[in-house]
């Protein structure tokens, strides 16, 4: 069976002829000191020489590497692999000269972090490569090719995704038989890294703030790792968890209470219920063709018009390869996001929901699914939160 890693390199081909691009060009080197994001989607090796990955609308695959490198390549990676010694340009330069592509995409990008991944001093040696030939003004930003590979996922990429959000439910379901009045936070983070390890999974972002784990309303929201808060009677238990299953991730929030369903105040039924509503709301509207910005803003709009100020983040991010892993984003048209709210999202894209709704006493109320789109709308990959889970005392 191919691996995934050549399934993506097979999309190649057909995203370069719909954007109108010729090649593909990934520029790297020491890649087990800097890794190029965009290369792990289609070579699941290292290289430590200067090397050039080339892939053109036509099909070809061309890997330019070190003669010390070449003979760890896997079998089938590339159609052609060329070794160099003393130096890649003017091997480079024939391999250009052949081919004569229009434009070349290459991995830098302003507003997608998994689009960025050459680095300053190889785009100045690519420069350097390509001085007094044409094909220095024929780079152009690989931002669109990288977010559309990414973001249609294969069946198997799917599959994996499934799995990693399988793992963190029921993860979830043994830490909630494992709470109690008491505990402090750092002790709930200690007992979900023990069942992550129980179960053979990774972590999908850094362990120390994964979980998050939030007891009570004195804590700070977002990527905060855990403290001495201790869970209370009446108060709330916040957690946004994610794994990483066979290469790929889950990226889930989750809301406790501290009671009987009777006793859950007004005022966290009200906002909880809002939330609930703002990510049904997403969801229903979300299909291919809509613009990231657009789905954002149907969820922002229940939440004001029930009376919650707007959430400070996007709506949503695609998940796979890594928690946040790029392309379109479901998030307002602020500054610091680009242009990735301005996309419109595709079938095989799979996003996380997570509006959110402060309250006055018992600390913010936020809940994170993970959806995937297809050609007809959108699927719950995750069993949505419709309920507070709540633990007696």
């Amino acid at each position: 069976m191919e691996s995934i890693e050549t399934q993506k390199a097979r999309q190649v081909c057909g995203i370069l002829d719909e954007l109108d691009l010729d090649c593909w060009l990934i520029w790297v080197r020491e890649t087990d000191q800097i890794v190029d994001p965009a290369m792990r989607l289609v070579f699941a090796g290292d290289l430590v020489w200067q090397s050039a990955l080339l892939f053109t609308r036509d099909g070809e695959r061309i890997a330019i590497v070190g003669e010390h490198d070449a003979g760890g390549l896997p079998d089938g990676a590339f159609d052609r692999i060329v070794g160099y010694g003393a130096g890649i340009g003017s091997v480079l330069r024939d391999e250009l000269t052949r081919l004569d592509p229009r434009s070349i995409a290459i991995n830098v990008s302003r507003s997608d972090v998994c689009a960025d991944g050459m680095t300053a001093g190889m785009r100045e040696i690519l420069g350097t490569c390509l001085a007094e030939t044409p094909y220095e003004s024929r780079l152009v930003s690989a931002e669109r090719l990288i977010g559309k590979l990414r973001g249609r996922k294969l069946p198997d990429e799917i599959d994996r995704i499934r799995a990693a959000v399988a793992t963190t439910e029921r993860i979830f379901e043994e830490i909630y038989e494992h709470l109690a009045v008491g505990q402090t936070e750092r002790e709930i983070h200690a007992y979900a890294h023990e069942r992550v390890r129980a179960h053979g999974a990774g972590f999908a972002w850094q362990p120390a703030s994964n979980p998050a784990v939030d007891a009570g309303p004195d804590k700070g929201f977002g990527h905060v790792g855990p403290s001495d808060n201790r869970t209370k009677a009446g108060h709330l238990l916040h957690f946004d968890f994610g794994v990483r299953v066979n290469g790929y991730c889950s990226d889930l929030q989750r809301m406790v209470f501290f009671g009987s369903p009777a006793e859950i105040p007004e005022e966290i039924a009200h906002a909880f219920e809002t939330v609930v509503g703002a990510i049904d709301a997403a969801v229903e509207y979300l299909e291919p063709g809509r613009i990231g910005h657009e789905v954002d803003a149907v969820a922002r709009r229940v939440l004001v018009e029930r009376g919650y100020p707007e959430y400070r983040h996007a709506l949503g991010h695609q998940v796979g390869r890594n928690a946040h892993d790029g392309g379109v984003l479901l998030g307002p048209r602020w500054e610091r996001y680009g242009e990735a709210p301005d996309g419109a999202v595709e079938a095989g894209n799979v996003f996380t929901i997570e509006p959110n709704a402060p309250t006055e006493s018992y600390g913010m109320v936020s809940l994170e699914e993970d959806v995937l789109v297809t050609d007809s709308g959108c699927e719950y990959l995750s069993t949505p939160q419709r309920e507070l889970i709540c633990i007696e005392t």
